[in-house]
């Protein structure tokens, strides 16, 4: 549910856009431009144009399927059924103004632009009720309004570490003056060791992290899914702002987090596995790990570090988890897949080893669970309750990771796959990653 203050409810760019009146509106006339389009006074529209904008309508909505889901494949689990029907219903009405289009005048033509444009714009606001990408216009422009500053990678002279038996919160006190809000960078971090391609990372420092005496931090490594960027945790998902506010209740508190690439393009799926495709795992594990070390001044150790993440990310994070528990601790995986894939594990298998089964298995999440314990992890599982995809390969991770010996809890969200899960996901999920890594009780 989103809260409005009084001073947003005055600025349009915060009005909500995935509840409330606004999309009820763009739904109500979005049907009525469709409906206008397509009711015609001839004979010859209904009998010949509107099936023929009907059939032209369909064949694409089939077409873009079989290229999308069948070559091109960019979502291991297909388009959603939704995203799917939603095309189909703007295509109809790009469709019907093209004939539309064929009379004569130019103020005919512009309205029937219009109309079209109006069911584009009722089949986007679907989507995005759907995935919950942009809640409000503020973070559909967050890419210009976000502000980001250059890293602090001074030392400071002196440092705050957690005594045995307590938490960093019991000796912390915060300094005159400290900052209200953490700072958001953009920074590259190479793949020294795993020669993997990176894009640039962002990187959050919470308050007290410019404070001197600085205090050691834990340090939250969060991956996004895929298709997508290393900025979509702020941009997106405003997991700085979610920190922002925790920090205030705790006297500039908070974890760092970092938010490095483990795809390399939008589009691409690297498993997050050290393979023929690349080595991501080795760049999570060993690279990112090590820039941290050499530029930030941190909590060290596996109790004090996390990996989270959403959709592939979060499968990326519990093999990461598994697969390098002398590094991560603490996992937190929201709506994650039931193993690494491509689509098939067939498909996959060939992909990233060659068809070699027992390398697939050696690194595969579950089948590492199978065969060894992981008494000092600590895992929180969550997934949408109306995610008919994801929920059940949720289940099967959950009954794997109780299995394993795994500290572990598992809750359901309101919403199914996307923003409207992993947002609110990741604000809930904040006190219990620090209580995790010893930042708080």
């Amino acid at each position: 549910m989103t809260t409005l203050t009084l001073a947003s409810r005055w600025n349009p760019i915060d009005w909500p856009l995935t509840e409330g009146l606004i999309p009820h509106v763009v739904y109500v006339v979005g049907w009525g431009a469709l409906l206008a389009l397509a009711v015609g006074r001839d004979r010859r529209w209904w009998r010949f144009r509107l099936p023929a904008a009907l059939f032209t309508a369909a064949a694409l909505s089939l077409l873009l399927d079989v290229v999308v889901d069948g070559w091109w494949h960019p979502f291991p689990e297909g388009t959603p059924e939704y995203v799917t029907w939603w095309i189909a219903v703007a295509l109809l009405g790009l469709c019907l103004a093209g004939y539309r289009m064929r009379r004569p005048g130019w103020k005919r033509r512009g309205l029937v632009l219009g109309l079209s444009a109006l069911v584009v714009l009722m089949a986007s606001s679907e989507v995005n009720i759907g995935f919950g990408q942009f809640p409000s216009g503020r973070v559909m422009l967050a890419p210009w309004l976000t502000k980001t500053d250059g890293l602090v990678m001074d030392k400071a002279a002196q440092t705050v570490a957690t005594p045995p038996g307590k938490v960093l919160e019991d000796v912390w006190q915060p300094p005159a003056g400290l900052p209200e809000k953490g700072t958001v960078s953009v920074v590259p971090i190479p793949g020294a060791r795993s020669g993997f391609k990176a894009r640039d990372a962002y990187v959050y420092l919470p308050p007290a992290y410019q404070a001197n005496p600085r205090p050691l931090l834990p340090v939250v490594v969060m991956i996004t899914g895929q298709p997508g960027i290393p900025g979509d945790w702020v941009l997106s998902a405003q997991i700085n702002e979610a920190l922002d506010a925790y920090a205030a209740e705790h006297g500039g508190l908070a974890p760092i987090v970092v938010m490095p690439d483990q795809l390399g393009s939008t589009w691409a799926n690297t498993l997050c596995l050290d393979s023929k495709i690349a080595k991501t795992q080795t760049y999570l594990a060993v690279d990112v790990p090590n820039w941290i070390h050499q530029n930030l001044q941190t909590a060290t150790g596996r109790n004090t570090w996390a990996i989270g993440g959403a959709s592939m990310g979060g499968t990326c994070a519990l093999q990461l988890g598994v697969n390098a528990p002398d590094v991560y601790g603490t996992v937190l995986d929201m709506s994650g897949q039931l193993e690494p894939t491509l689509g098939s594990r067939e498909q996959t298998v060939k992909a990233a080893f060659g068809g070699d089964g027992k390398k697939f298995d050696a690194v595969d999440p579950l089948h590492v669970m199978a065969r060894r314990k992981f008494p000092d992890t600590n895992v929180a599982l969550l997934v949408g309750e109306t995610d008919e995809e994801f929920r059940p390969q949720m289940e099967k991770v959950n009954q794997a990771v109780q299995a394993a010996g795994m500290k572990s809890k598992f809750e359901l969200m309101p919403g199914g796959h996307g923003w409207v899960v992993f947002r609110p996901g990741i604000a809930q999920q904040i006190p219990w990653l620090a209580q995790q890594t010893g930042l708080t009780r």
